[in-house]
């Protein structure tokens, strides 16, 4: 089903206005393991949350999530997989992370770890958009609630 077909269904569903928009369709990670493994976890409603650098939006320009907001979360392939809605954004320095944040990711089973995979793949998106990572920058943390699947 394509992710213009899964949205209207969603509208239908739940008798929302046509015209009602979602922020963004994507998968979580950046390797076809990572967006299985991730999206598995978000349908067994283990991952609540997400987080991603703000430096990410200002380089690209485009806006950065709000509360409320839909998002299509898709497979690899952008299969669309589930609606999530953010229900609690939190913007800290990536230093001040604790583990009763980020263990709501559902990834990780310390802080240190996190920590490794985290900066590990904001380097790489880093590199690939043009920012550098570091541990002042800005993380903007989503925490958000399946909605339909």
């Amino acid at each position: 089903m394509t992710i213009e077909k899964y949205w209207q269904t969603f509208l239908e569903a739940n008798n929302f206005p046509t015209e009602t928009t979602y922020f963004e369709s994507f998968y979580f990670g950046n390797s076809r393991e990572s967006a299985e493994e991730l999206l598995k976890l978000v349908l067994d409603g283990q991952k609540t949350a997400t987080s991603s650098a703000q430096a990410e939006y200002q380089v690209s320009g485009t806006k950065e999530p709000q509360v409320g907001d839909y998002s299509i979360v898709t497979d690899f392939e952008g299969n669309p997989q589930c609606i999530i809605q953010t229900t609690e954004i939190l913007k800290l320095p990536f230093k001040d992370m604790t583990y009763a944040i980020c263990k709501l990711e559902g990834e990780d089973l310390t802080l240190k770890t996190w920590q490794e995979k985290h900066i590990a793949f904001f380097d790489a998106v880093g590199k690939q958009i043009g920012y550098t990572f570091s541990w002042d920058m800005i993380i903007i943390f989503e925490i958000f609630r399946v909605v339909y699947r």
